[in-house]
This record gives C-alpha cells, sequence and structure tokens, in this order.
C-alpha cells in the first residue's frame, strides 16, 4: 500500500494580537483523503487557525505548506486558485442573487472567452455560459437544493443556505475544503443528514477535509483523526476512540459539553 501523499503542515504556528496569544505553538498535518476534525471550547482559536491557513489572518510566526508549497504572504484570492476552499461560521452568501448564480460565480474564474464575444454573444460565449450554468446546477443537485436555483439566496432557511455554501466552496474545485461549523443551529435529525452529504461529497470530489463543529457526534461519525484545542495550544490529537477516552479532553471539553446535556 502507497504512503499517502501529505497535503497541508502546519509547524510551530503562533498567532498574536497585541498581547494576546490566540494560536501557540501548534503543529497539524492533514494527508490527502483524510477527513480531520477540529474541536474545542469557544474562543479556543480553531476559526482563527483556519483564517490563517485561507490567507486572511498573517501568523505571527511559524510555516504552513500546502502540497509542499509555502501559503505564508499568499492572500486569499491565491490561496484558493492553490486548491483550498472554505466556509464560514457566519455564512457568507450574496443574499440578493440567485441560488444559482451564488455557485457560477466561482466557475467564472478562468473564462475561455473575451469581453468582446461577450457583447456580441457569439458561440463561445454561449457555449461557456452554458457549461458553467449545467456545472452550478451539478453541485446544487448534490447538495439537494437544485430545486431552489431561481430563488433569492437570501430568502433561504437557514440550513438551505448552509448547503449553498457547501456547494459554493465546491465550485472552486477545492483539493482542501475547510468548514467552519456547517452543523451550526441543526437539529439531530439535520446533523445526521448532514453527515451523510459530507461522506458522499469526499467521496464524490475526492476531497481532503478540515472539519471545525462543535456537534460532537458530527465530528465522531465523520472523522479518521481529531486535534483538540483548547485556549490556544494543542490539548490532543488522535482517533476518534482516542480522543473520546483522553482524560483531558475529557476534563476540557468533553465533560463540559456532557454535563450540560445532563
Amino acid at each position: 500500500m502507497s504512503e499517502r501523499k501529505e497535503v497541508l503542515k502546519v509547524e510551530e504556528l503562533v498567532i498574536r494580537f497585541g498581547g494576546l496569544c490566540a494560536i501557540n505553538n501548534i503543529n497539524v498535518h492533514v494527508d490527502e483523503g483524510d477527513f480531520v476534525g477540529l474541536i474545542g471550547p469557544n474562543g479556543a482559536g480553531k476559526t482563527t487557525f483556519f483564517n490563517s491557513i485561507t490567507g486572511n489572518l498573517v501568523p505571527t510566526s511559524g510555516r504552513i505548506t500546502f502540497q509542499g508549497k509555502s501559503l505564508m504572504k499568499k492572500d486569499p484570492a491565491q490561496i484558493s486558485h492553490m486548491g483550498i476552499s472554505r466556509t464560514f461560521q457566519n455564512i457568507r452568501i450574496f443574499p440578493k442573487m440567485s441560488v444559482l448564480e451564488n455557485v457560477s460565480i466561482p466557475l467564472h474564474r478562468k473564462p475561455t472567452y473575451n469581453v468582446f464575444s461577450a457583447i456580441l454573444g457569439l458561440p463561445s460565449a454561449k457555449k461557456e455560459d452554458s457549461r458553467i450554468q449545467n456545472e452550478a446546477l451539478e453541485f446544487l443537485s448534490c447538495l439537494g437544493i437544485e430545486s431552489y436555483k431561481d430563488q433569492e439566496a437570501g430568502t433561504l432557511a437557514y440550513g438551505l443556505q448552509r448547503r449553498l455554501e457547501i456547494a459554493r466552496a465546491l465550485a472552486a474545485h477545492p483539493k482542501l475544503l475547510l468548514l467552519d461549523e456547517p452543523a451550526a443551529g441543526m437539529n439531530n435529525d439535520e446533523c445526521v443528514e448532514l453527515v451523510a452529504l459530507l461522506k458522499e461529497i469526499q467521496k464524490r470530489y475526492h476531497l481532503t477535509v478540515v472539519l471545525i463543529e462543535h456537534h460532537i457526534d458530527v465530528v465522531l461519525n465523520l472523522c479518521n483523526r481529531i486535534y483538540v484545542l483548547n485556549l490556544g495550544q494543542l490539548l490532543a490529537e488522535g482517533t476518534p476512540a482516542e480522543i473520546q477516552s483522553n482524560p483531558e479532553v475529557i476534563r476540557a471539553y468533553l465533560g463540559e459539553r456532557r454535563r450540560k446535556k445532563s
């Protein structure tokens, strides 16, 4: 069996905001085909970690490489073109645009015709526009929201907006997909549906995925490895079974959540 390729490597990452150390000397690696979970209490530094990977934050120190290439000093657009796409904790869609238009936007990144072809309505422009629309519809169908294609995105129910954001992230054709709390606001039945959907998406598009999520059952059912952050530091790393039985994790995170449920 051949050794899997390393997709993402984060070494000795430090992020400071003035006197606050939000991320303190974190090391993470993600291999091709992994579904990695990132969990921890609110304020643990999870979204800050994502922001450093996608170029939304400049690390204070450390190294981040994607498929062997440094991500340091690259902006979000450059990193997206390299093959990293993400969703956000707070949904970011274009509410006044249609669902189909939202997903079509990333597909226009590399136009195959010039402005004159578009203005004159030449066959090359029409053919490309048709291809983009069909591909966007494919992503909407995969996420189960094709029937809403002509609806204004902002009028969708919350859970459907979550699905739309995932569809738009997929439309960027990522190799690495970062999901920031995709199950936020969902009930247990919706979480079960989401788990099945994300498994299908990973398989269908041959993705490597890193997931931030507070619904621990979602993480345990999806991820082959889990990292636990607490107060900006790496508390533990391991398989779902190892994380569930780790005394420090139970004390700092899982135990607290269990007490809240009881």
